[in-house]
């Protein structure tokens, strides 16, 4: 019973004392430290409890406490009498040849150095590994009883095939709508990165490869460092915009050429949602081929993103190649002799 009230007494500390260094007024107050020391010297009695956060406390010879001493790391020293409880969470105990403590003893992770003489009429209890002999033994935790171990079949989402469908088609109905949206509010910077992909495509799966290599690295340089970490932040979230962009700028062009192919004529979100949607089914179905099949979605995102880097996020615009005009063939004249 009065170990629970000793806990509860160093839950109410911790609750209600302000975190500063408070020594105390008199000797009737009940002491509390912080990071500070507090002796009681000889002749003087203290009649209630003294708690210790990372402080040092110096009972004297001839010195009686009739209360508790609660320490949370710290250092104390009893040469004098207390008549409570003494409990120790880290830091050290020191009791001196004349020293009594006229009731139990804890120590948690703390060390006791206890001289020739010292009396404690109470229990002392190490709560953790203690480097003293007196210490008792934690009996072993008995076995648990083995359980029958149940065969089951895992249960595999990723490998199966509605799963796998389900899963390109939410995928490619998020992108189209969000290619609706583009084509609502960006029609004109997402036509020139398509027009910058179109008229240097080699240029741009450069450009975009190796910013897809170089980026990662940058932002991890950065992130390292503590008072850039907000740029790399900044810099990789911009390569992720910059890739989504670019792989609805090429939708736009699919959806167009579609378009064109059958004679329709479609708005221009709907044309750029399902030009869109098409891209992304075509990249989802490649990625299910082993091993290599990623490289088309690769391709695909590398070429995207260079064309975003080339337009400058579609500001600067990049005229399209000319169609090359076809030579008229004229014919050699007969030889001599042969029929016209």
């Amino acid at each position: 019973m009065k170990r629970k009230i000793l806990i509860f007494i160093v839950a109410l500390s911790l609750i209600f004392i302000p975190t500063q260094s408070v020594s105390a007024n008199g000797l009737e107050d009940g002491p509390v430290i912080f990071g500070g020391s507090y002796t009681l010297e000889s002749g003087e009695t203290l009649n209630n409890d003294v708690v210790v956060f990372g402080g040092t406390v110096m009972v004297e010879e001839g010195a009686e406490v009739y209360g508790d001493i609660i320490l949370f790391g710290g250092s104390l020293t009893i040469n004098g009498e207390v008549t409570g409880e003494v409990a120790l969470v880290g830091g050290a105990a020191i009791l001196g040849e004349n020293s009594l403590i006229d009731g139990n003893l804890t120590l948690v992770s703390a060390s006791l150095h206890r001289e020739d003489g010292a009396e404690v009429t109470g229990e002392i209890s190490y709560n953790a590994a203690n480097n003293n002999a007196n210490a008792p033994t934690i009996p072993a935790i008995p076995g648990l009883p083995e359980v029958p171990f149940v065969q089951q079949e895992p249960l595999i989402l990723f490998d199966n095939p509605l799963w796998v469908a389900g899963s390109i088609l939410g995928r490619s109905f998020a992108m189209a709508l969000l290619a609706m949206l583009v084509a609502l509010f960006l029609e004109e910077p997402t036509r020139r990165v398509a027009d910058a992909v179109i008229a240097q495509p080699a240029v741009a799966g450069g450009l975009g490869f190796l910013t897809v290599v170089l980026a990662p690295v940058l932002g991890l340089v950065l992130l390292i460092t503590i008072l850039l970490i907000p740029v790399g932040i900044l810099l990789l979230l911009a390569v992720m915009i910059a890739l989504l962009y670019g792989w609805i700028a090429l939708g736009f062009e699919v959806g167009a050429r579609f378009t064109k192919m059958i004679n329709q004529e479609w708005q221009l979100p709907l044309s750029a949602a399902f030009g869109t949607w098409l891209l992304t089914i075509i990249s989802a179905s490649f990625d299910l081929i082993p091993c290599i099949g990623w490289l088309v979605s690769f391709l695909i995102a590398t070429i995207a993103l260079g064309g975003v880097i080339i337009s400058r996020f579609g500001t600067q615009a990049v005229a399209r190649p000319a169609p090359s005009a076809i030579a008229e063939v004229t014919p050699l004249p007969p030889l001599d002799g042969e029929e016209k």
